[in-house]
């Protein structure tokens, strides 16, 4: 995932830019970053990861927000404006909601890789989901038919929770007792 832009803007210059683009642009502390346009099977996997987590969710006080829906990450301790557009989220804290986007920080958070945005996601959304306190983080591969499931340990730092392949079923630590059989997720 490549930078819309090479010099810092400020969020209003990202908010004008977004009004007159149907790109998935996000914001992380001046610079703009453009999501490639899913792929049919990135579409897929979302959707059916999307059901699996509203089912389980379904009269518990947590909501799932598939993209395109804005989340701008708060925490009073830490600087600058961050506004990622998650694949999935899961909100609890329901304070947070604007008429616009999600101000705070989801409980949980799913990327679905692309060829182009994998060092973004695993690298500098990993750190700054970890930072914020995000209490899980999957990381979903479509072109391996992997998921990889970080959890906050005591110490605020991600630690690998879950690995597997689409032979496998994935468990969450976040939402106990919720597990997916990922044969059926990366198959069509």
């Amino acid at each position: 995932m490549h930078p819309y832009r090479n010099d810092p803007i400020s969020v209003n210059e990202y908010f004008q830019i977004r009004e007159n683009s149907d790109a998935l642009l996000e914001y992380i502390d001046g610079f703009v970053y453009m999501s490639p346009s899913p792929s049919t099977k990135h579409q897929r996997v979302s959707s059916k990861l999307q059901i699996k987590l509203g089912n389980y969710l379904e009269g518990k006080c947590c909501e799932v927000f598939p993209a395109p829906y804005d989340i701008e990450l708060k925490d009073d301790t830490i600087e600058g404006t961050k506004i990622v557009i998650p694949d999935i989220s899961i909100i609890c804290d329901k304070s947070g909601f604007t008429d616009a986007r999600y101000v705070g920080v989801p409980e949980l958070i799913v990327e679905i890789l692309s060829p182009s945005n994998q060092s973004h996601d695993l690298v500098i959304k990993l750190n700054l989901y970890m930072n914020y306190g995000v209490k899980e983080y999957w990381i979903v591969n479509p072109m391996l038919n992997t998921v990889t499931v970080y959890a906050l340990n005591d110490e605020k730092m991600y630690e690998q929770h879950d690995i597997k392949t689409d032979k496998g079923e994935i468990t969450s630590k976040f939402l106990d007792g919720f597990r997916v059989d990922l044969a059926p997720i990366f198959n069509s």
